[in-house]
């Protein structure tokens, strides 16, 4: 178009809503003209210039264009039709960009829910399954402050499942309930009664839903969000992220994948707590059983006692019938009561004919050997007849009844008295006692019962035929009830018996679950153990063939999870599990020990050709085509092979030295196989005994710092050391970290080696106050919380100023939790303890960390150094200038590592690096030069 035009273009699509563009100085009337002919269709075209606008599917364009001179009608029509083109073009590439990244969202989406579900079926504890649903929500959006809450809306209680807050300090309790009127001004309660999903500023959620500012709820958030989860449509719950630090962190799309992802969470926390309510209700099943028992148990002795007290009753019966004189029937009846309650001493005294003395018709007592009769006084017998209601009463009723004047005691005095009314036509005519005198024996309400229904028997006996009718009337009743008793006793017993049966199902059910693999079937570790406790237990009583056992773990098995998701994976492990368990033998084991690694035990094989000979068909089994999720995959395998040796004690030793087979044949290429021979167990043998040696030189405190010094490159003075680890073993001498720091790393000693390493230092930068010095602290230390104050605690005890400390990190201790790290660095940086990245460009090298993380300067790996002079001069020339000139812009310093020659040492500066270090200026030693002074060179 000539120089000086004006063009402006306006859009509106459904799908990525309205836009305009526009040459720089192009007046505002001429975006609102093209503005308007997107808007209405009607809306006239502009005067002296080009206006057209068109429709396109679900889109509307316009173009306006004055330009200074006109053109021919057609360099205007080619002109325009070259700018539709253009546009539409433009519009066609946004749109497959949203759907693009439509596609990614709902990929990561997925495959959040699918490692969701996964956690729900997983036999993890709830608070780990929590924490990983926290980290796969912090994939879908940003969650370092997360929280899930449940609401009980009958009991008006919420639960707070899990907490996570950066700045709120509250730990919470998931089995404590809190009562929603104990926190009236919680924002999170205030969104659970609302019922529907909220965002914003958490001051604005509040004055919208009429919530005052309380600051026992933790500090207010820039942005919060919070989403209910519903239940059959009743809220049940809820999750919340927020931020402190950035407003407008969270959008409607957040809060809509938020809800939708709850849903999801809030099913999977169902599942595990449905898995722990069934665990809990076969634990309380099994204790109503054994309650059941006990109480069975309880209502035999209660039978029991209840058949005894009946033929007690019945001779009593039988003697009120048959006694041929009252006295003999009174012995006879002392007879029976002694089989039922204590009766050493029992009398019985009735009231004379005329009603003026007490007569004892049959008395046996340890004190009073003979009762003769007496006037009627106030005696415990008399006040039971005058009263016509029995008594009990041990020492301090009766001294009490003796003080009110009721009565007046007569006799020995018992510590524990029983007496009941024998009556005559509902009068009472005399009474039957029996007494204690030891503190030992009390009488009971049952014995009081029980007496009384002897006297009622003496009475009837003195009235034989009505007694006699009497009591074929009681005995029936009595006959009938225990029947009825024994029928409900069978009944219980019967329904026992049946509980007894479903627990034992259930019991089985679980031995099942617990030697199987719940995903394959396959027997699990803890039955293959015993299959090979048990085949060794054999070898070693003679009598066998050696057996062997083969460790299988499939080849980049993740990838297939993150690619075609986990449901594909466990499908693969299936059929894994079915093409080996159709090679085998019957009285061979596969069993699945975890993920994706398999065992098989080969209880007879010929030889170890044949052992081989087994893995290669293994591997060429696996190696046939699967179609998963509609793809074809092709599966392999590393195998690694153990024969039993006499050496072997337990089951466990041939599974790692397996596992250690298979872990060389990972590292030969995959794919194959590989026998554990004497090689393997010497090196195993030889870790063994240096991680034993390390112990022990820990105790003897065996370590200490070699010190290499740190020169500015420019003049060669000295700035600081490097101090260095070294082991003064007791046979071996002086060794460098790298023959003993992979065993220190895998058994975790390496920590205590380096706090020992770290008082050694202080102490001497205690003694020697120049130049900094710089430690080396492996990601192990970045993971404890109290890391800096320990540091800084040990720099205090020692007198050392915190200031010349430097320490050394790698960049794979940013990676594994940054935020706990740039706490930490934080920490040390206000006391003065700066930060080196060590061995920089050899891993990941981000330049996110270096700008969030207070690094203050960089360490150029030494392999770049040497590459300086050598074959690969261009190659490393090139990365270290690339090096120092990122630590420029960022204004970092720049440390080289390994420098060994004059031309290195030129090459640095040359390229502006300031410090270095390496043999040229100085090996390690215990005592170094002081600093300020020139290295050798």
């Amino acid at each position: 178009m000539p120089t000086g035009s004006r063009v402006a273009v306006c859009w509106s699509d459904r799908r990525l809503g309205s836009g305009s563009s526009a040459l720089l100085d192009t007046p505002e009337a001429l975006l609102e003209q093209a503005r308007s002919r997107v808007l209405d269709a009607a809306h006239p075209p502009g005067e002296d210039c080009i206006d057209h606008a068109w429709e396109d599917d679900d889109a509307r364009m316009a173009i306006v264009a004055r330009l200074p001179e006109s053109l021919t009608p057609s360099s205007e029509q080619a002109w325009l039709a070259l700018a539709r083109r253009a546009v539409d073009a433009s519009l066609a590439a946004a749109l497959a960009e949203a759907r693009i990244e439509s596609l990614r969202k709902s990929e990561r989406l997925q495959q959040a829910l699918y490692e969701i579900a996964d956690l729900a079926g997983s036999n993890l504890e709830m608070d780990e399954v929590l924490a990983r649903i926290h980290a796969v929500v912090g994939t879908l959006m940003p969650s370092e402050n997360f929280y899930i809450v449940l609401f009980d809306e009958s009991r008006q209680t919420i639960r707070f499942l899990y907490f996570v807050d950066q700045l709120d300090p509250w730990v919470a309790e998931p089995e404590h309930e809190i009562p929603v009127s104990e926190l009236p001004n919680s924002l999170t309660v205030a969104m659970l009664r609302h019922g529907r999903p909220l965002l914003g500023p958490s001051s604005e959620v509040r004055a919208a839903l009429g919530v005052e500012r309380d600051d026992s709820h933790g500090p207010d958030a820039a942005d919060w969000l919070g989403v209910p989860m519903r239940r059959d449509d009743q809220v049940s719950g809820g999750i919340v992220v927020q931020s402190y630090d950035q407003a407008g962190r969270y959008s409607e799309e957040d809060r809509a994948l938020l809800e939708y992802v709850a849903q999801h969470i809030l099913t999977a926390l169902d599942r595990k707590q449905a898995k722990l309510l069934l665990e809990r209700r076969v634990d309380e099943r099994t204790r109503e059983l054994q309650q059941a028992n006990t109480v069975m148990q309880a209502e035999i002795i209660e039978r029991q006692r209840a058949e005894q007290l009946q033929r007690a009753l019945y001779r009593i019966s039988e003697l009120s019938v048959a006694a041929g004189s009252i006295e003999q029937f009174c012995a006879d009846v002392h007879a029976v009561v002694g089989e039922l309650l204590y009766a050493r001493n029992f009398y019985i005294a009735m009231v004379s004919a005329d009603g003026g003395h007490l007569e004892f018709s049959y008395s046996v007592d340890e004190h009073d050997k003979v009762r003769e009769p007496r006037p009627m006084g106030k005696g415990l017998s008399e006040y039971v007849i005058n009263s016509a209601e029995a008594l009990r009463a041990d020492r301090e009723t009766i001294a009490r009844l003796h003080a009110e004047g009721k009565v007046l005691s007569q006799g020995a005095q018992a510590h524990s008295w029983l007496g009941v009314p024998l009556s005559r036509d509902g009068a009472a005519i005399g009474v039957l006692a029996v007494q204690s005198y030891s503190e030992e024996i009390v009488f009971t309400l049952r014995d009081q019962d029980l007496l009384t229904f002897v006297a009622y028997h003496i009475d009837n006996a003195l009235a034989r035929k009505r007694a006699q009718e009497s009591l074929k009337a009681a005995h029936a009743e009595l006959e009938s009830r225990v029947e009825s008793r024994t029928r409900e006793l069978e009944e219980a017993n019967q329904e026992l018996r049946a509980q007894i049966g479903e627990r034992l199902h259930a019991e089985e059910q679980l031995t099942h679950q617990a030697r199987h693999d719940h995903l394959t079937g396959l027997p699990n570790r803890i039955q293959l153990l015993e299959r090979l406790d048990g085949a060794i237990a054999a070898m070693q009583g003679g009598g066998r063939q050696p057996f062997a056992v083969l460790f299988l773990d499939l080849d980049r098995f993740k990838l297939v999870n993150d690619s075609v998701g986990h449901a594909a994976g466990d499908r693969m492990l299936v059929e894994t599990g079915r093409r080996i368990g159709a090679l085998l033998d019957a009285k061979d084991m596969v069993a699945r020990l975890g993920g994706d690694e398999f065992a098989i035990l080969l209880e007879d094989p010929v030889d170890a050709e044949a052992i081989t000979g087994m893995a290669s068909g293994i591997l060429a089994a696996l190696g046939e085509p699967m179609w998963i999720a509609g793809r074809e995959l092709f599966p392999s395998a590393s195998i690694g092979i153990a024969v039993w040796q006499p050496q072997y004690r337990r089951g466990q030793d041939m599974l790692r030295d397996a596992d250690a087979a298979m872990y060389r044949a990972k590292a030969r290429g995959r794919d194959r196989s590989e026998l554990f021979d004497d090689r393997m167990r010497a090196e195993a043998t030889r870790l063994l005994d240096l991680e034993a040696d390390l112990r022990r030189a820990i105790l003897k405190d065996a370590f200490e710092p070699a010190f290499q010094p740190i020169v500015r490159l420019q003049d060669g003075s000295v700035v600081g050391h490097e101090a260095l680890l070294r082991w003064n073993h007791e046979s071996r001498g002086v060794l460098a970290p790298g023959e003993f720091i992979g065993v220190g790393e895998d058994s975790g000693l390496i920590e205590q080696v380096d706090w020992l390493l770290y008082s050694r230092v202080c102490g001497w930068m205690a003694r020697h106050g120049e130049g900094y010095v710089s430690i080396n602290v492996s990601p192990r230390h970045l993971r404890s919380d109290d890391f800096a104050e320990r540091l800084l605690r040990m720099l205090d005890d020692a007198g050392a100023d915190p200031r010349r400390l430097r320490i050394e990190i790698t960049e794979v201790a940013l990676l594994d939790d940054a935020p706990r790290a740039l706490r930490l660095f934080n920490i040390l940086r206000e006391h003065g303890v700066l930060v080196l990245l060590d061995d920089f460009g050899t891993g990941f090298s981000a330049l996110s960390y270096l700008h969030r993380f207070p690094i203050h300067a960089l360490k150029i790996d030494r392999s770049f150094v040497s590459g300086l002079d050598g074959e690969m001069h261009a190659e490393s020339l090139a990365l270290v200038r690339a090096i120092l000139a990122l630590a420029g812009t960022l204004g970092i310093d720049a440390i080289g590592e390994g420098i060994e020659t004059a031309r290195q040492r030129e090459i640095l500066l040359e390229l502006g690096c300031a410090y270095g270090q390496g043999y040229l200026y100085g090996r390690p030693v215990p005592e170094p030069a002081a600093p300020g002074k020139p290295a050798p060179a």
